[in-house]
Protein backbone atom coordinates (compact mmCIF):
# COMPACT_ATOMS: atom_id res chain seq x y z
CA UNK A 1 0.00 0.00 0.00
CA UNK A 2 1.43 3.33 -1.06
CA UNK A 3 1.36 6.55 0.91
CA UNK A 4 0.39 8.56 -2.17
CA UNK A 5 -2.72 6.40 -2.64
CA UNK A 6 -3.78 6.89 0.99
CA UNK A 7 -3.19 10.63 0.73
CA UNK A 8 -5.12 10.91 -2.55
CA UNK A 9 -8.17 9.08 -1.25
CA UNK A 10 -8.45 11.00 2.03
CA UNK A 11 -7.82 14.38 0.41
CA UNK A 12 -10.14 13.68 -2.54
CA UNK A 13 -13.05 12.81 -0.24
CA UNK A 14 -12.29 15.36 2.50
CA UNK A 15 -10.86 18.32 0.51
CA UNK A 16 -10.60 21.63 2.34
CA UNK A 17 -11.83 24.05 -0.35
CA UNK A 18 -14.75 21.93 -1.58
CA UNK A 19 -15.91 21.17 1.96
CA UNK A 20 -15.78 24.81 3.00
CA UNK A 21 -17.92 25.75 -0.01
CA UNK A 22 -20.51 23.21 1.10
CA UNK A 23 -20.30 24.48 4.69
CA UNK A 24 -20.91 28.08 3.62
CA UNK A 25 -23.81 27.08 1.33
CA UNK A 26 -25.50 25.14 4.16
CA UNK A 27 -24.93 27.88 6.74
CA UNK A 28 -23.27 25.44 9.12
CA UNK A 29 -20.48 27.67 10.39
CA UNK A 30 -21.58 30.97 11.92
CA UNK A 31 -18.67 31.87 14.19
CA UNK A 32 -15.22 30.31 13.74
CA UNK A 33 -14.26 30.74 17.38
CA UNK A 34 -17.12 28.42 18.35
CA UNK A 35 -17.07 25.89 15.48
CA UNK A 36 -14.34 24.77 13.11
CA UNK A 37 -16.62 23.11 10.54
CA UNK A 38 -13.84 21.51 8.50
CA UNK A 39 -12.41 19.91 11.62
CA UNK A 40 -15.87 18.69 12.65
CA UNK A 41 -16.58 17.04 9.28
CA UNK A 42 -13.25 15.25 9.20
CA UNK A 43 -13.68 14.17 12.81
CA UNK A 44 -17.09 12.67 12.01
CA UNK A 45 -15.59 10.53 9.24
CA UNK A 46 -12.37 9.57 11.00
CA UNK A 47 -14.07 8.80 14.34
CA UNK A 48 -16.79 6.63 12.78
CA UNK A 49 -14.88 3.47 13.67
CA UNK A 50 -13.34 4.44 17.00
CA UNK A 51 -15.28 2.60 19.68
CA UNK A 52 -14.13 4.40 22.80
CA UNK A 53 -17.58 5.64 23.76
CA UNK A 54 -20.77 6.89 22.17
CA UNK A 55 -20.66 7.96 18.53
CA UNK A 56 -21.02 11.67 19.18
CA UNK A 57 -18.71 11.55 22.21
CA UNK A 58 -15.99 9.96 20.06
CA UNK A 59 -16.44 12.66 17.43
CA UNK A 60 -16.04 15.31 20.14
CA UNK A 61 -12.90 13.57 21.41
CA UNK A 62 -11.27 13.58 17.97
CA UNK A 63 -12.51 17.12 17.32
CA UNK A 64 -10.90 18.46 20.50
CA UNK A 65 -7.68 16.49 20.74
CA UNK A 66 -6.98 14.87 17.39
CA UNK A 67 -5.47 17.88 15.67
CA UNK A 68 -2.20 19.68 16.16
CA UNK A 69 -3.69 23.16 16.28
CA UNK A 70 -4.72 24.85 19.50
CA UNK A 71 -7.55 23.06 21.28
CA UNK A 72 -10.96 24.61 20.79
CA UNK A 73 -12.99 24.87 23.98
CA UNK A 74 -16.58 23.68 23.60
CA UNK A 75 -18.99 22.18 26.09
CA UNK A 76 -20.69 18.88 25.33
CA UNK A 77 -24.18 20.37 25.15
CA UNK A 78 -23.07 23.03 22.71
CA UNK A 79 -21.32 20.40 20.61
CA UNK A 80 -24.48 18.27 20.32
CA UNK A 81 -26.46 21.33 19.19
CA UNK A 82 -24.38 21.35 15.99
CA UNK A 83 -26.06 18.10 14.89
CA UNK A 84 -28.96 19.75 13.09
CA UNK A 85 -30.25 20.18 9.56
CA UNK A 86 -27.25 22.22 8.29
CA UNK A 87 -24.85 19.45 9.36
CA UNK A 88 -27.11 16.85 7.77
CA UNK A 89 -27.04 18.73 4.45
CA UNK A 90 -23.26 19.06 4.60
CA UNK A 91 -22.71 15.38 5.45
CA UNK A 92 -24.99 14.40 2.57
CA UNK A 93 -22.74 16.44 0.27
CA UNK A 94 -19.63 14.80 1.77
CA UNK A 95 -21.01 11.32 1.12
CA UNK A 96 -21.83 12.49 -2.41
CA UNK A 97 -18.17 13.44 -2.90
CA UNK A 98 -17.12 9.97 -1.72
CA UNK A 99 -19.60 8.22 -4.03
CA UNK A 100 -18.62 10.37 -7.02
CA UNK A 101 -14.92 9.70 -6.41
CA UNK A 102 -15.58 5.97 -6.08
CA UNK A 103 -17.46 5.82 -9.38
CA UNK A 104 -14.51 7.51 -11.14
CA UNK A 105 -12.00 4.79 -10.21
CA UNK A 106 -10.78 2.07 -12.56
CA UNK A 107 -12.66 -1.23 -12.25
CA UNK A 108 -11.12 -4.61 -11.52
CA UNK A 109 -13.31 -7.55 -12.63
CA UNK A 110 -11.36 -10.79 -12.25
CA UNK A 111 -11.81 -13.98 -14.24
CA UNK A 112 -14.81 -14.21 -16.52
CA UNK A 113 -16.72 -11.41 -14.75
CA UNK A 114 -15.40 -8.76 -17.12
CA UNK A 115 -16.36 -10.81 -20.16
CA UNK A 116 -20.03 -10.89 -19.10
CA UNK A 117 -20.72 -7.24 -18.23
CA UNK A 118 -19.14 -3.79 -17.84
CA UNK A 119 -19.61 -4.17 -14.09
CA UNK A 120 -21.60 -6.35 -11.70
CA UNK A 121 -23.79 -4.48 -9.24
CA UNK A 122 -25.20 -5.97 -6.04
CA UNK A 123 -28.28 -4.56 -4.33
CA UNK A 124 -29.13 -5.09 -0.68
CA UNK A 125 -30.35 -3.22 2.37
CA UNK A 126 -29.23 -3.12 5.98
CA UNK A 127 -31.45 -2.17 8.93
CA UNK A 128 -30.45 0.32 11.64
CA UNK A 129 -32.36 0.32 14.93
CA UNK A 130 -33.07 3.82 16.30
CA UNK A 131 -34.35 5.47 19.45
CA UNK A 132 -38.09 4.91 19.95
CA UNK A 133 -38.64 8.67 19.77
CA UNK A 134 -38.13 8.36 16.01
CA UNK A 135 -40.81 5.66 15.49
CA UNK A 136 -43.16 8.08 13.74
CA UNK A 137 -40.55 9.22 11.22
CA UNK A 138 -38.87 5.82 10.81
CA UNK A 139 -41.35 3.03 11.68
CA UNK A 140 -39.85 -0.42 11.88
CA UNK A 141 -41.43 -3.75 11.03
CA UNK A 142 -42.45 -4.12 14.70
CA UNK A 143 -42.93 -1.87 17.71
CA UNK A 144 -39.67 0.00 17.29
CA UNK A 145 -37.98 2.67 15.18
CA UNK A 146 -35.59 1.71 12.40
CA UNK A 147 -34.38 2.85 9.02
CA UNK A 148 -32.98 0.95 6.06
CA UNK A 149 -29.90 1.84 4.07
CA UNK A 150 -30.49 0.65 0.50
CA UNK A 151 -27.10 0.07 -1.12
CA UNK A 152 -25.78 -0.41 -4.65
CA UNK A 153 -22.40 -2.17 -4.46
CA UNK A 154 -19.96 -2.36 -7.38
CA UNK A 155 -17.99 -5.60 -7.67
CA UNK A 156 -15.50 -3.95 -10.03
CA UNK A 157 -14.79 -1.13 -7.56
CA UNK A 158 -15.25 -3.13 -4.37
CA UNK A 159 -17.37 -0.46 -2.71
CA UNK A 160 -20.81 1.11 -2.45
CA UNK A 161 -21.45 3.53 -5.33
CA UNK A 162 -24.96 4.69 -4.36
CA UNK A 163 -27.31 4.47 -1.37
CA UNK A 164 -30.45 6.05 0.04
CA UNK A 165 -32.49 5.80 3.24
CA UNK A 166 -36.06 4.74 3.95
CA UNK A 167 -38.22 3.64 6.90
CA UNK A 168 -37.46 0.00 7.73
CA UNK A 169 -41.13 -0.89 7.34
CA UNK A 170 -41.01 -0.42 3.56
CA UNK A 171 -40.34 -3.44 1.32
CA UNK A 172 -36.97 -3.65 -0.38
CA UNK A 173 -38.26 -4.33 -3.91
CA UNK A 174 -39.81 -0.88 -4.37
CA UNK A 175 -36.38 0.69 -3.89
CA UNK A 176 -34.78 -0.99 -6.91
CA UNK A 177 -35.49 0.68 -10.24
CA UNK A 178 -33.96 -0.73 -13.43
CA UNK A 179 -33.59 1.88 -16.18
CA UNK A 180 -31.40 2.72 -19.18
CA UNK A 181 -28.38 3.35 -16.93
CA UNK A 182 -28.19 -0.40 -16.32
CA UNK A 183 -27.43 -1.20 -19.98
CA UNK A 184 -24.36 -3.42 -20.25
CA UNK A 185 -24.19 -4.04 -16.50
CA UNK A 186 -25.03 -7.10 -14.42
CA UNK A 187 -27.31 -7.43 -11.40
CA UNK A 188 -26.91 -9.76 -8.43
CA UNK A 189 -29.88 -9.68 -6.07
CA UNK A 190 -31.37 -11.85 -3.33
CA UNK A 191 -34.95 -13.12 -3.26
CA UNK A 192 -36.21 -9.94 -1.60
CA UNK A 193 -35.79 -8.12 -4.91
CA UNK A 194 -36.71 -10.95 -7.31
CA UNK A 195 -39.85 -10.42 -9.38
CA UNK A 196 -41.14 -11.03 -12.87
CA UNK A 197 -41.08 -7.28 -13.43
CA UNK A 198 -37.39 -7.19 -12.49
CA UNK A 199 -36.61 -9.83 -15.12
CA UNK A 200 -38.67 -7.99 -17.74
CA UNK A 201 -36.98 -4.67 -16.92
CA UNK A 202 -33.50 -6.21 -17.22
CA UNK A 203 -34.39 -7.68 -20.61
CA UNK A 204 -35.80 -4.33 -21.72
CA UNK A 205 -32.71 -2.26 -20.86
CA UNK A 206 -30.05 -4.85 -21.79
CA UNK A 207 -28.82 -5.72 -18.30
CA UNK A 208 -27.80 -9.22 -17.25
CA UNK A 209 -29.04 -10.69 -13.98
CA UNK A 210 -28.45 -13.70 -11.72
CA UNK A 211 -31.07 -14.47 -9.08
CA UNK A 212 -32.20 -17.53 -7.14
CA UNK A 213 -35.37 -19.29 -8.29
CA UNK A 214 -38.24 -18.44 -5.94
CA UNK A 215 -39.97 -21.46 -4.40
CA UNK A 216 -43.43 -20.23 -5.38
CA UNK A 217 -42.52 -19.68 -9.01
CA UNK A 218 -43.55 -22.48 -11.36
CA UNK A 219 -41.18 -22.45 -14.32
CA UNK A 220 -42.24 -24.36 -17.43
CA UNK A 221 -39.40 -26.02 -19.29
CA UNK A 222 -39.09 -25.19 -22.97
CA UNK A 223 -35.76 -26.80 -23.76
CA UNK A 224 -32.95 -28.71 -22.02
CA UNK A 225 -29.41 -27.86 -23.10
CA UNK A 226 -27.47 -29.79 -20.44
CA UNK A 227 -28.54 -32.47 -18.01
CA UNK A 228 -29.71 -36.08 -18.20
CA UNK A 229 -33.21 -36.41 -19.65
CA UNK A 230 -34.71 -39.88 -19.19
CA UNK A 231 -37.91 -39.38 -21.19
CA UNK A 232 -39.25 -37.08 -23.84
CA UNK A 233 -41.52 -34.30 -22.61
CA UNK A 234 -43.75 -31.66 -24.09
CA UNK A 235 -42.35 -28.12 -24.19
CA UNK A 236 -44.01 -26.10 -21.45
CA UNK A 237 -44.05 -28.93 -18.88
CA UNK A 238 -43.83 -27.95 -15.23
CA UNK A 239 -40.28 -28.19 -13.84
CA UNK A 240 -41.37 -29.59 -10.48
CA UNK A 241 -43.32 -32.34 -12.21
CA UNK A 242 -40.39 -33.24 -14.45
CA UNK A 243 -38.10 -33.51 -11.43
CA UNK A 244 -40.66 -35.48 -9.39
CA UNK A 245 -41.16 -38.00 -12.19
CA UNK A 246 -37.39 -38.14 -12.78
CA UNK A 247 -37.78 -37.04 -16.39
CA UNK A 248 -34.87 -34.71 -15.58
CA UNK A 249 -32.37 -36.64 -13.45
CA UNK A 250 -30.81 -35.05 -10.37
CA UNK A 251 -27.71 -37.21 -10.59
CA UNK A 252 -25.02 -34.76 -9.62
CA UNK A 253 -24.68 -33.16 -13.05
CA UNK A 254 -25.49 -29.57 -13.90
CA UNK A 255 -28.78 -28.63 -15.55
CA UNK A 256 -29.12 -25.92 -18.19
CA UNK A 257 -32.58 -25.16 -19.55
CA UNK A 258 -34.80 -22.54 -21.13
CA UNK A 259 -37.94 -21.80 -19.10
CA UNK A 260 -40.89 -19.46 -19.07
CA UNK A 261 -42.47 -18.05 -15.93
CA UNK A 262 -45.68 -16.18 -15.19
CA UNK A 263 -49.09 -16.00 -16.81
CA UNK A 264 -50.26 -14.60 -20.09
CA UNK A 265 -50.18 -11.01 -18.80
CA UNK A 266 -46.68 -11.06 -17.31
CA UNK A 267 -44.90 -14.03 -18.92
CA UNK A 268 -41.10 -13.87 -19.12
CA UNK A 269 -38.49 -16.20 -20.56
CA UNK A 270 -35.24 -16.97 -18.77
CA UNK A 271 -32.38 -19.38 -18.59
CA UNK A 272 -32.43 -21.84 -15.68
CA UNK A 273 -29.14 -23.16 -14.27
CA UNK A 274 -29.18 -26.02 -11.76
CA UNK A 275 -26.03 -26.82 -9.81
CA UNK A 276 -25.52 -29.68 -7.31
CA UNK A 277 -24.29 -28.69 -3.85
CA UNK A 278 -23.73 -30.65 -0.60
CA UNK A 279 -27.21 -29.46 0.50
CA UNK A 280 -28.94 -30.38 -2.75
CA UNK A 281 -29.52 -28.64 -6.05
CA UNK A 282 -29.57 -24.83 -6.28
CA UNK A 283 -31.46 -23.28 -9.18
CA UNK A 284 -30.71 -19.87 -10.63
CA UNK A 285 -32.39 -17.69 -13.23
CA UNK A 286 -30.17 -15.66 -15.52
CA UNK A 287 -30.02 -13.89 -18.84
CA UNK A 288 -26.37 -14.79 -19.44
CA UNK A 289 -25.66 -16.70 -22.67
CA UNK A 290 -24.96 -20.47 -22.62
CA UNK A 291 -21.24 -19.73 -23.09
CA UNK A 292 -21.29 -18.96 -19.35
CA UNK A 293 -21.77 -22.40 -17.82
CA UNK A 294 -24.05 -23.26 -14.88
CA UNK A 295 -21.11 -23.54 -12.48
CA UNK A 296 -19.99 -20.05 -13.49
CA UNK A 297 -23.53 -18.77 -12.94
CA UNK A 298 -23.44 -20.24 -9.43
CA UNK A 299 -20.02 -18.68 -8.80
CA UNK A 300 -21.39 -15.32 -9.89
CA UNK A 301 -24.21 -15.58 -7.38
CA UNK A 302 -21.68 -16.40 -4.65
CA UNK A 303 -20.04 -13.04 -5.41
CA UNK A 304 -23.20 -11.49 -3.93
CA UNK A 305 -21.67 -12.25 -0.52
CA UNK A 306 -19.40 -9.23 -1.07
CA UNK A 307 -22.20 -6.87 -0.07
CA UNK A 308 -22.85 -8.91 3.08
CA UNK A 309 -19.21 -8.38 4.03
CA UNK A 310 -19.62 -4.69 3.25
CA UNK A 311 -22.68 -4.52 5.52
CA UNK A 312 -20.57 -6.03 8.28
CA UNK A 313 -17.92 -3.39 7.65
CA UNK A 314 -20.57 -0.67 8.03
CA UNK A 315 -21.87 -2.06 11.31
CA UNK A 316 -18.98 -3.76 13.09
CA UNK A 317 -16.26 -1.28 12.10
CA UNK A 318 -18.10 1.96 11.43
CA UNK A 319 -20.84 1.56 14.03
CA UNK A 320 -23.80 2.04 11.74
CA UNK A 321 -25.92 0.16 14.29
CA UNK A 322 -24.72 2.30 17.24
CA UNK A 323 -26.58 5.51 16.48
CA UNK A 324 -28.10 6.88 19.67
CA UNK A 325 -29.10 10.28 18.28
CA UNK A 326 -32.69 11.28 18.91
CA UNK A 327 -33.48 13.60 15.99
CA UNK A 328 -33.85 12.82 12.30
CA UNK A 329 -31.13 15.26 11.08
CA UNK A 330 -28.53 14.00 13.57
CA UNK A 331 -29.33 10.36 12.73
CA UNK A 332 -28.96 10.97 9.02
CA UNK A 333 -25.72 12.92 9.51
CA UNK A 334 -24.23 9.99 11.44
CA UNK A 335 -25.43 7.48 8.84
CA UNK A 336 -23.71 9.51 6.11
CA UNK A 337 -20.54 9.60 8.25
CA UNK A 338 -20.54 5.80 8.67
CA UNK A 339 -21.16 5.19 4.97
CA UNK A 340 -18.43 7.62 3.94
CA UNK A 341 -15.96 6.01 6.32
CA UNK A 342 -16.73 2.56 4.85
CA UNK A 343 -16.31 3.86 1.30
CA UNK A 344 -12.87 5.25 2.22
CA UNK A 345 -11.79 1.86 3.59
CA UNK A 346 -13.05 0.01 0.50
CA UNK A 347 -11.28 2.48 -1.78
CA UNK A 348 -8.01 1.97 0.11
CA UNK A 349 -8.36 -1.79 -0.37
CA UNK A 350 -9.27 -1.32 -4.05
CA UNK A 351 -6.26 0.95 -4.68
CA UNK A 352 -4.01 -1.70 -3.15
CA UNK A 353 -5.53 -4.42 -5.36
CA UNK A 354 -4.94 -2.31 -8.45
CA UNK A 355 -1.34 -1.62 -7.45
CA UNK A 356 -0.84 -5.29 -6.62
CA UNK A 357 -2.38 -6.33 -9.95
CA UNK A 358 0.12 -4.19 -11.86
CA UNK A 359 2.77 -6.76 -10.95
CA UNK A 360 2.91 -10.39 -11.94
CA UNK A 361 0.86 -12.35 -9.42
CA UNK A 362 2.47 -15.32 -7.71
CA UNK A 363 0.58 -18.62 -7.85
CA UNK A 364 -0.15 -19.72 -5.22
CA UNK A 365 -0.37 -16.43 -3.37
CA UNK A 366 2.52 -15.82 -1.00
CA UNK A 367 1.29 -12.61 0.66
CA UNK A 368 -2.08 -12.02 2.31
CA UNK A 369 -4.66 -9.83 0.57
CA UNK A 370 -6.09 -6.75 2.25
CA UNK A 371 -9.25 -7.43 4.25
CA UNK A 372 -11.53 -4.35 4.54
CA UNK A 373 -12.63 -5.14 8.09
CA UNK A 374 -9.08 -5.63 9.36
CA UNK A 375 -8.09 -2.45 7.53
CA UNK A 376 -11.05 -0.60 9.04
CA UNK A 377 -10.03 -1.55 12.56
CA UNK A 378 -6.48 -0.34 11.92
CA UNK A 379 -7.69 2.96 10.50
CA UNK A 380 -9.88 3.37 13.59
CA UNK A 381 -6.94 2.93 15.92
CA UNK A 382 -5.03 5.58 13.95
CA UNK A 383 -7.87 8.13 13.96
CA UNK A 384 -5.91 10.76 15.91
CA UNK A 385 -2.84 10.33 13.69
CA UNK A 386 -4.96 10.73 10.55
CA UNK A 387 -6.55 13.86 11.96
CA UNK A 388 -3.10 15.31 12.69
CA UNK A 389 -1.75 14.58 9.19
CA UNK A 390 -4.32 16.90 7.62
CA UNK A 391 -2.58 19.85 9.27
CA UNK A 392 0.89 18.93 7.97
CA UNK A 393 2.37 20.11 4.69
CA UNK A 394 5.32 19.32 2.43
CA UNK A 395 7.77 16.48 3.17
CA UNK A 396 6.46 16.05 6.72
CA UNK A 397 2.97 15.27 5.39
CA UNK A 398 4.30 12.87 2.74
CA UNK A 399 6.34 10.99 5.34
CA UNK A 400 3.34 10.79 7.67
CA UNK A 401 1.09 9.39 4.90
CA UNK A 402 3.75 6.77 4.10
CA UNK A 403 3.93 5.71 7.74
CA UNK A 404 0.16 5.39 7.88
CA UNK A 405 0.12 3.36 4.65
CA UNK A 406 2.71 0.93 6.02
CA UNK A 407 0.71 0.47 9.21
CA UNK A 408 -2.53 0.01 7.26
CA UNK A 409 -0.94 -2.66 5.08
CA UNK A 410 0.65 -4.63 7.92
CA UNK A 411 -2.47 -4.69 10.10
CA UNK A 412 -5.02 -4.77 7.27
CA UNK A 413 -4.06 -8.20 5.96
CA UNK A 414 -6.61 -11.01 5.86
CA UNK A 415 -5.75 -13.50 8.65
CA UNK A 416 -7.79 -16.30 7.01
CA UNK A 417 -6.55 -15.92 3.45
CA UNK A 418 -5.04 -19.42 3.29
CA UNK A 419 -8.04 -21.36 4.59
CA UNK A 420 -10.92 -19.27 3.24
CA UNK A 421 -9.97 -17.25 0.15
CA UNK A 422 -12.76 -15.07 -1.19
CA UNK A 423 -14.57 -15.94 -4.39
CA UNK A 424 -13.00 -12.93 -6.08
CA UNK A 425 -9.52 -13.96 -4.94
CA UNK A 426 -10.06 -17.39 -6.47
CA UNK A 427 -11.24 -15.76 -9.71
CA UNK A 428 -8.04 -13.72 -9.74
CA UNK A 429 -6.21 -17.00 -10.15
CA UNK A 430 -4.93 -17.58 -6.64
CA UNK A 431 -5.15 -21.21 -5.63
CA UNK A 432 -5.97 -22.40 -2.15
CA UNK A 433 -2.80 -22.86 -0.13
CA UNK A 434 -3.84 -24.50 3.17
CA UNK A 435 -1.74 -23.97 6.26
CA UNK A 436 0.30 -27.02 7.26
CA UNK A 437 -1.12 -28.91 10.21
CA UNK A 438 0.43 -28.43 13.64
CA UNK A 439 1.83 -31.95 13.49
CA UNK A 440 3.73 -31.29 10.26
CA UNK A 441 7.49 -31.38 10.55
CA UNK A 442 8.95 -27.91 10.01
CA UNK A 443 11.75 -29.22 7.81
CA UNK A 444 9.11 -30.59 5.44
CA UNK A 445 7.38 -27.20 5.29
CA UNK A 446 10.68 -25.56 4.35
CA UNK A 447 11.27 -28.05 1.58
CA UNK A 448 14.26 -29.69 3.26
Amino acid sequence: MRGEDVKEIFEAILPEEALMEVVRAAGLQQRERKLDALRLLRAMIIAAASGHGGRQADILRVYLHGFNSETIRVVRGGFYSWFGEPLERVMSQVSGLALSYARSRRRDLPGFLGDCADDWLIVDSTTVRLDKKLAKEYPGAGDYAALKVHKLFSVGLGTTIAYHLSPAKEHDAKHLQIDESWAGKGLLADLGYASLKLIADCEWCGAHYVIRLKSNWKPRVQKIRRGEVNKTFVAGSDLDLLLEQEVIALNGKVIDAEVRIGGAANEVFARLAGVPTPKGYCFYLTSLPPTVGPQQVATLYRVRWEIESDNKLDKSCHRLDEIGAQTGPSVRALVHASMTASIIICLLAHAHRLEEGSHKRPRPRTVPPIHPQALGRMVASACHSIAAVFELTGPAAQAAWRRLANAFYLMGQDPNWRRRPSVLDELRGYRRHPKPSRNTNHSTCLGA
